[in-house]
């Protein structure tokens, strides 16, 4: 069997019902491997998992998921019709499902398709698991790490004054897909000296030209799963009014980073980790400049669970993937932040990022 599936039923099916169906995509591709969209997997006690979808994947579930049973919808029939109609003919009385993942309009028509079914709402079975990565998920993840760095070494190599922030975002782009990503994990965020003050900022058509900081925020996507780094350069000479003031903070935040990613264990609670970070910056006077939690899970998604911040419940485990950001923002002057991907062991961490962050290690050369 599937160890996915497996996973989900030694998990879920101590509870009373008879299948779980699973809608969201990205489950769907985590517990069966398909890259398809329009198509839903259930479940059922006895761990038979068969896929509904439509002609148009039928060779494509057969190619990246053959072992699990496919029913086809012919055209003109709705998704939602091919499942009552397998509900029905399988006897299912008693249907779990995503209810974060179902519009009010989807349960109305199931309810009224299917008026004999007993829907039991739950809520983010399928993310917990995904939380803990496999040794697939985890090679996955180190490609995806290590194309992203050298993307990165290669672009600020060849800054110049003429470059602008989108330029650099297309070329970090280009250059992860010609090392072999199928692209970027989100919209990579280069923001030249005021710009990097703003955490989700977007590149505009802005000359690096005299910039004195710039703070790059990007990762590759690799088979599905991401990376997530931050560097911030910076060339601020010694007779700058503003280079005692972004030193001091840009040690800080490494400081903070390098406690928080000390206190990462199996079993710590995320928000001791934030809470190491923070307090760090705080004792450094700079504690309401940092205005965001501290990290995330990734994987198929680039924001998943667990999430570190101050109001965080849950306990960092052994194959969690997460990522450490502290950052600062200086209205209209410069942002710093420093970001890495972490894994989480049974005796500690491996930092699964290595490139070079220290003040002196990331001058901003043009």
């Amino acid at each position: 069997m599937n160890p996915r599936i497996e996973r989900l039923i030694g998990r879920e099916f101590e509870n009373d019902f008879d299948a779980f169906l699973i809608v969201d995509e990205t489950n769907v591709r985590y517990l069966t491997g398909f890259t398809g969209d329009s198509t839903w997997l259930v479940v059922d006690r006895a761990g038979n998992a068969t896929m509904l979808s439509d002609g148009r994947y039928e060779a494509q579930l057969s190619d990246e998921c053959g072992e699990l049973s496919q029913v086809i919808r012919p055209p003109g029939q709705m998704l939602a019709e091919l499942l009552a109609e397998f509900i029905a003919d399988s006897k299912l009385h008693s249907i779990a499902f995503e209810a974060s993942h179902v519009h009010v309009s989807t349960m109305r028509t199931w309810s009224e398709a299917m008026p004999d079914v007993d829907w039991v709402e739950t809520a983010g079975v399928v993310e917990q698991l995904r939380q803990i990565k496999d040794a697939d998920e985890l090679g996955t993840i180190r490609r995806a790490i290590d194309i992203a760095q050298r993307a990165y070494r290669s672009v600020t190599a060849k800054l110049s004054p003429e470059m602008t922030e989108i330029d650099l975002y297309y070329d970090l782009e280009a250059t992860m897909r010609s090392l072999g990503a199928e692209g970027v994990s989100f919209h990579p965020i280069v923001g030249a000296e005021p710009s990097g003050a703003l955490p989700h900022y977007r590149p505009r058509k802005v000359h690096l030209g005299d910039c004195r900081t710039l703070l790059i925020d990007w990762g590759a996507k690799v088979d599905g799963y991401c990376s997530d780094l931050t560097r911030t350069l910076s060339r601020l000479g010694s007779k700058s009014p503003t280079s005692a003031r972004f030193e001091t903070a840009y040690q800080a935040v490494l400081d903070s980073q390098n406690a928080a990613i000390e206190r990462i264990v199996d079993g710590v609670e995320a928000v001791e980790v934030d809470r190491a970070a923070r307090e760090v910056l705080k004792n450094a006077g700079l504690g309401e400049a940092f205005r965001h939690g501290l990290g995330h899970g990734f994987g198929l998604q680039i924001h998943e669970d667990p999430r570190m911040g101050p109001s965080s419940k849950t306990k960092l485990r052994s194959g969690m993937v997460v990522t450490v950001e502290p950052g600062v923002y200086f209205e209209n002057e410069f942002g710093i932040r420093i970001e890495d991907d972490i894994l989480v062991t049974d005796t500690g961490y491996e930092l699964l990022s290595d490139l070079p962050k220290g003040l002196d290690d990331c001058p901003l050369v043009m």
